[in-house]
């Protein structure tokens, strides 16, 4: 045995041996010098038994991967692997290698001797190791058969490098990824992420060119709110996205976004444009969109350039909450605020509005149609309520028939309707009470058990009179022919 202890007189051989140990212990890596013979001598054996792919042989049995681990020899180790391990010295390490290989290590060191089982003379893998106190370390290990060992593997020399931190690292971006991607996909409102950058330079170029105020050039250039529209790029959508829009999927959305995005949107894309203009990057606004099936969806949404995206807004993300059903809500509310739900004509309180607006404003003449509905009370006393609101009812869809839209028709009472027909004069109104009694007349063909039958007075109003006398005047009519009408039943009656 070569004494190497210093003071020793040593040739150059013994010199160059010497450096190499110290090369070896002083090395800023973990290094393993190591005796595989063993291992190869297995391997030879199991290729004799017929086995061909050794991935396949030891994925079947984890028991072989601790045999063949177990079979390799450590002959030394340097310093910084004893300081990595925890280890006092080599025997410590030794001793203790059953602690430092285990779990997860098991299934990397297949690949590792997969590599030699097919010929290569160098392997590598990412693996995890523990310190003797049981602290993991995220490895990443390479390992070469030295020169002159080929057929023998008698000497392995493994650099094992600590990539813990870099490893640790990259498993919490992963997490965060995973976390923000979980929130994203999970949301309960819809989620674009839009690339927006084309639609900034489309905007840079025409500041460029010395155009001030974007409201002016989009009124003479309307098609420049479209070339916008086009150029935006969606990236994602989240899973809340597709169920909202009745898409199957990504592919089938992207696809279709003319039929999402059409009618009133190209308005509030323009006023989305102008706040962008004037510096505005994020914002808030009603739209609305459309299901792909036909849907009209209402939407509350919110624009915002993302952080660190305000150079070139290449990062949008739109949020978008489905109001819909509030807005439906909305809007019966106001439906019952203007209007009788049991005949849908209009109410009192819509109906003394109108009378105001049109005293105001006209246009003139104003002609007023009063109309009781006769025999309700007799009705609801033998027949019951339930047949006076159908016989009600029945006069709000005749009555609604006649109308147009440019008129008013209101329940002003329990049995008494109103008419406000502006611009019509004593004819038009004439002509108004003959289609109304026609009506009536086609109603009762469908309905011969109760007899739907209509007291009706008219006035129009004359210059400079207040349409408050109009009305007075219309009702005395109304009362007239309520009167005739009994008077002719009780003639009826005595026949």
């Amino acid at each position: 045995m070569l004494n190497l202890n210093e003071g020793s007189v040593l040739g150059p051989i013994e010199t160059e041996l010497r450096d190499e140990i110290e090369m070896f212990e002083l090395a800023p890596v973990s290094l393993w010098l190591e005796d595989f013979s063993d291992v190869k001598a297995l391997f030879e054996e199991w290729r004799s038994a017929g086995v061909t792919s050794l991935r396949d042989y030891l994925r079947d049995a984890p028991d072989r991967v601790r045999q063949c681990s177990q079979r390799i020899r450590l002959i030394r180790a340097n310093r910084k692997t004893l300081t990595l391990f925890e280890a006092s010295d080599l025997d410590h390490l030794i001793a203790n290698l059953p602690r430092v290989f285990r779990d997860d290590m098991l299934k990397t060191h297949i690949e590792e001797l997969s590599q030699l089982w097919d010929g290569r003379r160098q392997f590598f893998s990412n693996t995890v190791n523990y310190t003797l106190s049981g602290r993991r370390l995220d490895i990443q290990l390479q390992g070469t058969v030295l020169p002159g060992y080929e057929e023998s593997w008698e000497r392995v020399l493994l650099a094992v490098e600590d990539v813990t931190e870099r490893e640790t690292s990259r498993r919490q971006i992963a997490q965060a990824e995973a976390y923000a991607r979980g929130l994203f996909e999970n949301s309960p409102v819809s989620l674009w992420v839009e690339d927006f950058s084309t639609v900034k330079a489309l905007l840079d170029d025409v500041r460029m060119r010395g155009i001030e105020d974007l409201r002016v050039f989009t009124d003479v250039h309307p098609e420049f709110v479209l070339r916008c529209m086009s150029e935006i790029r969606v990236i994602d959508v989240n899973r809340h996205t597709l169920e909202m829009f009745g898409a199957p999927d990504k592919a089938t959305l992207l696809n279709n976004l003319p039929d999402v995005f059409r009618d009133d949107m190209q308005r509030h894309f323009r006023e989305q444009l102008i706040d962008l203009w004037n510096g505005k990057l994020f914002q808030q606004r009603e739209v609305v969109n459309y299901a792909l099936g036909g849907e009209e969806l209402h939407v509350h949404l919110q624009f915002s350039v993302l952080p660190g995206r305000e150079h070139d807004w290449s990062l949008v993300q739109v949020a978008l909450t489905d109001i819909t059903a509030r807005k439906r809500a909305e809007a019966y509310l106001e439906y019952l605020g203007k209007h009788d739900v049991l005949t849908k004509l209009y109410n009192r309180s819509f109906y003394v509005d109108e009378l105001n607006r049109l005293e105001r404003k006209g246009p003139f003449p104003v002609t007023v149609v009063m109309i009781d509905l006769n025999n309700l009370k007799p009705v609801n006393d033998q027949l019951g309520h339930a047949a006076g609101d159908g016989l009600l009812r029945r006069a709000g869809e005749v009555i609604a028939k006649a109308l147009d839209k440019s008129n008013c028709a209101a329940r002003i009472g329990g049995d008494e309707f109103a008419l406000l027909l502006p611009g019509t004069d004593a004819a038009g109104g004439l002509a108004m009470m003959e289609s109304i009694e026609k009506l009536v007349e086609v109603n009762n063909q469908f309905y011969s058990a109760i007899a739907l039958s209509l007291s009706m007075g008219m006035a129009t109003s004359e210059p400079g009179e207040r349409l408050e006398s109009v009305v007075k005047r219309a009702d005395l009519e109304m009362y007239r022919a309520k009167r005739a009408f009994g008077a002719m039943q009780v003639e009826a009656s005595r026949n």
